[in-house]
């Protein structure tokens, strides 16, 4: 797992690439545990993400709280949106 990460004012983009998983979801736990105060939204572009697994959206789900919801997730695919259907998450993140 690359996490590519940029800040334009108060909204984080994190670019993701490979699998969030069990052996990626640990960077992405610390980059939302880290966050800057000054960070009010967070963007996930998923273009590159291959597969996310329930370790990946626990992460997801956590940046979405710190943000108080303002999370997007972009360029998703069709694998990975088959997964955030089923567990319920794209009914509560903004996916485009």
């Amino acid at each position: 797992m690359k996490i590519e990460k940029t800040i334009d004012g108060e909204c984080m983009t994190l670019c993701l690439d490979g699998g969030l998983g069990v052996s990626g979801a640990p960077e992405l736990e610390e980059i939302v545990k880290e966050l800057p105060d000054n960070i009010k939204s967070i963007v996930f572009d998923c273009e590159k993400l291959e597969y996310i697994s329930s370790f990946g959206i626990r992460q997801i789900v956590a940046a979405y709280k710190k943000v108080n919801g303002n999370c997007i997730l972009q360029n998703v695919n069709e694998e990975v949106m088959d997964v955030l259907n089923m567990t319920g998450i794209s009914k509560r993140i903004t996916i485009k």
